[in-house]
């Protein structure tokens, strides 16, 4: 659900190691998954030498059987090993269960893939129209609906869990309001707003709550006990202690209006049957629903990026690689598996470091490239009067970046999440530790401060200062 770069850049891109693999004629001709040993000493790596994890867990599954990799503890300090029952949350890739649903209902005849979505909203709500076309429950399900990625109207009380207060009035009432900025279905915008609302649409269609849809409807058929919205104590005991990317701990999240688009937690074991399941290793009355979820496919405008009911699928690898990751305030995941190998990957963090786990699941699946070492920066001191001079808001394409001062520290952040301590490295030069990026404030020659630029994936993305107060 959290993707740093994607919420600070406005969208400009998704996780790069998902983005811009290494095309398939410069992957190896006969790509071999790593062994055990090979994937133990990349965990090791990232939390031992790089610091961005503090326990994760590979799962790989294919014609030969699963098997599961793990490196790390459930928090820092506690001797306690993971393993494939470890529970973590998965943030958005829930949103292939709840895309999964829907597949579901096509395939029983209780929806269609073109019904428009106000059909199954709560009487006297409405959804917004635009060119006298109506959101279908395709165009949630496939991200182009035209809904942004989070509604205007979501103003969280505690960033340590955001989506907490957010109530279901609150959803239909910003949906009521709110007028789309561009034509429904024209352009794919990675929205939890949408498939948050799909999952309630959903859910008003069975007349069953979000989570005993997806129980009923997946995890019960599959023998998946541990992949839930709500723990119970058996499976709280078995929860990996969330992290953010600076190792610190923090709380769990909960969405109880947008449990659609990230609110479930599960485990390596579970993942890996759910895959099985894709890949037909598991007998499932899921089959053709499952296919069925692959089969409409848009475009993205990346190059070499598709969606489907859910799934992205990078077609730039051979023969195409389905996948879908995830995160939360202290988690990451990622899942992905390979029809023409027959071969499914699994990893989860709880640590939330976008960097953690996507390039660790398609080297172990695809032999990509794993992304380099972070930058070392150096903490300098810059004292206070230079610091409130950046602070303010800062336009980036249709997202505002908020920047504040705390004494000698400074933060960014966007709508809907949590704010991003900013450490300088020079007097108007700032980086992150959640990813590798890094800011510039620009100063004229007057002194005053007119824009930033945020440095990402060899790119720089402008952004003036639209207010001098946020």
């Amino acid at each position: 659900m959290r993707k740093v770069l994607a919420v600070l850049a406005a969208g400009v891109s998704l996780a790069l190691a998902l983005t811009a693999p290494a095309p398939a004629a410069d992957q190896p001709a006969a790509w071999s998954v790593p062994s055990d040993a090979e994937i133990q000493k990349i965990l090791a790596d990232r939390i031992d030498t790089r610091h961005q994890g503090v326990g994760i867990v590979v799962g790989l599954i294919d014609a030969h059987g699963r098997r599961i990799v793990s490196y790390g503890a459930l928090n820092q300090g506690d001797a306690r090993p993971l393993n494939g029952d470890t529970v973590f949350e998965i943030g958005s890739a829930s949103k292939v269960f709840t895309t999964l649903l829907l597949s579901e209902m096509v395939q029983n005849g209780e929806v269609r893939l073109d019904d428009p979505a106000a059909k199954y909203l709560p009487s006297g709500d409405t959804l917004p129209e635009r060119g006298g076309k109506q959101i279908t429950l395709i165009d949630l399900a496939t991200h182009t609906s035209g809904l942004p990625r989070l509604p205007g109207n979501f103003a969280p009380k505690d960033m340590g869990n955001p989506y907490a207060d957010y109530t279901t009035d609150q959803l239909y009432s910003f949906l009521s309001h709110y007028t789309l900025t561009r034509d429904i279905g024209s352009k794919y915008e990675y929205s939890n707003l949408g498939v948050g609302l799909l999952g309630d649409l959903l859910a008003n269609r069975s007349g069953k709550s979000y989570e005993a849809m997806v129980r009923d409807g997946i995890t019960g058929p599959l023998g998946m006990k541990s992949t839930v919205v709500t723990l119970t104590p058996a499976l709280q005991a078995r929860l990996a202690v969330g992290h953010d990317a600076t190792l610190k701990a923090v709380p769990n999240w909960d969405l109880p209006a947008l449990e659609g688009a990230g609110a479930l937690r599960s485990t390596g074991n579970d993942l890996l049957t759910f895959l099985g399941a894709e890949l037909g290793y598991e007998k499932t009355p899921l089959k053709a629903a499952m296919a069925a979820q692959l089969e409409p496919r848009r475009p993205t405008g990346i190059p070499g990026l598709e969606i489907a009911l859910g799934w992205h699928v990078l077609t730039k690898i051979d023969g195409g690689l389905v996948w879908h990751n995830g995160g939360t305030g202290g988690y990451r995941s990622f899942m992905a598996f390979d029809p023409k190998t027959g071969v499914g990957v699994v990893v989860l963090s709880n640590v939330s470091d976008e960097h953690g786990v996507d390039d660790i699941g398609l080297h172990i699946l695809a032999g990509t490239p794993l992304l380099p070492a972070p930058v070392v920066h150096h903490v300098v001191a810059v004292d206070e009067k230079t610091l409130q001079r950046y602070v303010g808001a800062y336009q980036l394409g249709q997202a505002v970046i908020t920047v504040t001062r705390d004494g000698d520290r400074l933060f960014a952040t966007t709508p809907g999440q949590p704010a991003f301590e900013l450490f300088p490295e020079g007097p108007n030069a700032f980086f992150l530790r959640v990813e590798e990026a890094q800011v510039t404030f620009i100063v004229d020659k007057s002194g005053a401060v007119t824009a930033l630029v945020l440095h990402k994936a060899g790119a720089d993305f402008t952004a003036p200062k639209v207010a001098a107060k946020p």
